[in-house]
């Protein structure tokens, strides 16, 4: 089956998060970096700033030069780190397999997930926007080199004055046609005295280049011709390579409305367990804490966790101890807005010895059997009674 590779991008990323702490900067053209007169650079800027010609790294002398109302914002890393944790959190939450490559962008391999490279783009960037209020844009594909590239195109489609927002999907088999008419200067590995020998060659699009002789370009680049050929024709097969493992998995959902029947949130919060348990059985591991995660309307958020006798990543487990922490928490008929629950101080399963199976077994046995009719006919192949009413 042909991979599912998402790139995301955070549009304007420090601009983004300036606006947050001071929304009278939305609409304006301002730049987050040092100052002028101490040689400082632009780090980010906003769109409206973009449109007067002013773009990342350069000289703020310069970028004033271009636009004189321009309004300079100093940087605040750390905050922008804080906020880079709590995006990538929203990226683990669908899947261990995330690359972050800088602090405002990553790729995720949604390959093991049912739902569409699509759905799921949609689905993460809803998510960033309503619960931390920041503007990112999307590219899916079947390699890493086309998703980043389906972004960048997303991106361009949509400049305005507001954040891109975009979702750029590249379906199965199509690569080498999405690339073709892209200028040579698109395709990773291309810089500017690369660019220039290939136009020099008569060669300006990437479909130029991946119709030229691949020998011909070996002869003139070395191994990094070979590379070149492969690009062109959309040809990456690179993993995407976690950096470093999950400290814990966790799902929540926002409703739509505020819920307030006791039914409705149990039975959420049991898909939610069930989805958290599937995804530590496939990665083969446990946790021994179980996380709670509750907002009201007024947008409180409380957290509560307790620990397991034992680590777990059975679904009934998980679920009873998330069960216990709602009762606990909810006062009864408060109206939730959002339900989350999660599972950490995560390692590889326990392997137990003896002559006996013992009740934790048999039930991972069925799990196991549940988890095999699911992968094969969809989570909709089996349901809980709890679920026939819905």
């Amino acid at each position: 089956m042909p991979r599912k590779i998402i790139h995301l991008d955070l549009d304007a990323f420090f601009c983004a998060v300036e606006e947050l702490h001071d929304p009278t900067l939305r609409g304006k053209p301002f730049a987050v970096g040092g100052r002028p007169d101490e040689r400082g650079v632009v780090a980010s800027c906003s769109y409206p700033a973009r449109l007067f010609g002013v773009h990342s790294a350069m000289p703020m002398s310069r970028a004033l030069l271009l636009c004189p109302q321009l309004i300079v914002v100093p940087g605040r890393h750390g905050v922008y780190d804080e906020y880079s944790q709590q995006v990538m959190a929203h990226c683990y939450n669908r899947t261990n397999l995330v690359e972050q490559i800088s602090i405002d962008e990553a790729f995720l391999d949604v390959s093991d997930l049912r739902p569409s490279a699509e759905g799921i783009a949609r689905e993460l960037q809803a998510a960033i926007w309503d619960e931390l209020g920041l503007p990112c844009s999307l590219g899916a594909a079947t390699n890493k080199l086309i998703a980043k590239i389906a972004n960048n195109v997303g991106k361009a489609e949509k400049r305005s004055l507001s954040p891109p927002m975009a979702i750029k999907v590249v379906p199965p088999g199509e690569e080498a046609a999405f690339l073709a008419p892209l200028p040579i200067g698109e395709l990773w590995g291309i810089g500017p005295k690369t660019a220039a020998s290939l136009e020099a060659l008569g060669l300006h699009t990437i479909g130029d280049l991946a119709r030229w002789p691949e020998a011909d370009l070996v002869h003139r680049f070395g191994k990094s011709g070979a590379d070149l050929a492969q690009r062109a024709r959309g040809i990456d097969n690179r993993p995407v390579v976690a950096e470093y493992e999950a400290k814990s998995l966790s799902r929540e959902t926002t409703f739509a409305q505020d819920v307030s029947d006791v039914a409705v949130l149990r039975r959420t919060l049991l898909h939610l367990t069930e989805s958290v348990g599937r995804r530590l059985r496939r990665a083969q591991l446990q946790g021994s804490t179980v996380k709670l995660k509750l907002r009201w309307a007024d947008f409180t958020t409380i957290t509560r966790q307790c620990t397991l006798p034992e680590p777990a990543d059975q679904d009934n487990v998980i679920y009873a101890a998330a069960q216990h922490l709602f009762e606990q928490a909810w006062p009864k008929g408060k109206p939730v807005r959002l339900i989350g629950v999660g599972v950490s101080a995560l390692g590889p399963p326990l392997q137990q010895l003896g002559l006996w199976e013992t009740p934790s077994e048999k039930g991972q046995r069925l799990q196991d059997a549940l988890d095999a009719v699911r992968d094969r006919f969809g989570r909709e192949a089996i349901k809980r009674a709890s679920d026939l009413s819905e």
